[in-house]
């Protein structure tokens, strides 16, 4: 296997899709298992614990959005998003819920395949700073990967962590949002950019942060974001 193979569980209740996506992933090196419905797809999750998430959105009973809710609470797979048209609000739904990317169908299986392999080499943040980065009550450990506001912990997922990293860094440099997908996404990711947006909005929901007057994530109008002056 390469040194970006990995363990991948396909969700997709299109069996021959499926089985095709299984065979795309084999050849590139992964380690795939398949299964059809979001309720096994959760099952499956917590026993073998899978480095990536390929999740079909409009899977049967529990759909994929609830999916990666459950496997949200005991697990921190990459999550490459499904869905089955161009839907600006399912996308948006499913970034805010810790997907990292997302495939539109008809989509051609090698495409797939480029994309979970962009989020297996996407950078987690570069060697870290030994000290605790702190903006007001919040704390950021870079080496222990825990945020902490007012004592109490805070769970992000590992593309908000690596947000909120890469801002509490240069607490004084504005970002744009190009810069942020290159720097948390990695330089060769391809999408819409606004998806920062979507990331940033639900950072700041699990930060308490007032997006009116935010205390640790702040809107550079015309630019992007940085680091806010803190609470």
């Amino acid at each position: 296997m390469s040194s970006t193979a990995a363990r991948v569980l396909v969700v997709e209740d299109e069996r021959a899709l499926a089985g095709m996506i299984r065979n795309y992933l084999d050849r590139a090196g992964h380690d795939v298992r398949m299964c059809h419905d979001g309720a096994t797809a959760v099952e499956v999750s917590r026993e073998w614990v899978p480095d990536v998430l390929v999740l079909d959105l409009g899977l049967p009973g529990l759909d994929g959005i609830e999916v990666c809710r459950r496997v949200r609470e005991f697990s921190d797979p990459l999550v490459l998003m499904v869905t089955a048209r161009d839907d600006e609000t399912d996308t948006l739904i499913g970034l805010s819920v810790g997907a990292d990317d997302y495939v539109t169908k008809p989509f051609r299986p090698r495409e797939l395949v480029a994309r979970v392999g962009v989020l297996l080499r996407r950078p987690r943040a570069s060697t870290p700073p030994v000290a605790v980065l702190r903006l007001g009550a919040l704390e950021l450990d870079p080496q222990a990967r825990t945020v902490v506001v007012a004592g109490a912990p805070v769970h992000l997922t590992k593309l908000e962590f690596d947000l909120l990293a890469t801002l509490l860094a240069q607490p004084r440099r504005a970002f744009a949002r190009r810069e942020l997908i290159a720097e948390v996404w990695g330089a060769d990711w391809v999408g819409d950019e606004h998806l920062v947006d979507t990331h940033v909005k639900h950072l700041r929901r699990k930060l308490g942060d007032d997006p009116a007057r935010p205390a640790y994530v702040v809107t550079v109008r015309g630019v992007g974001y940085r680091a806010g002056e803190g609470a």
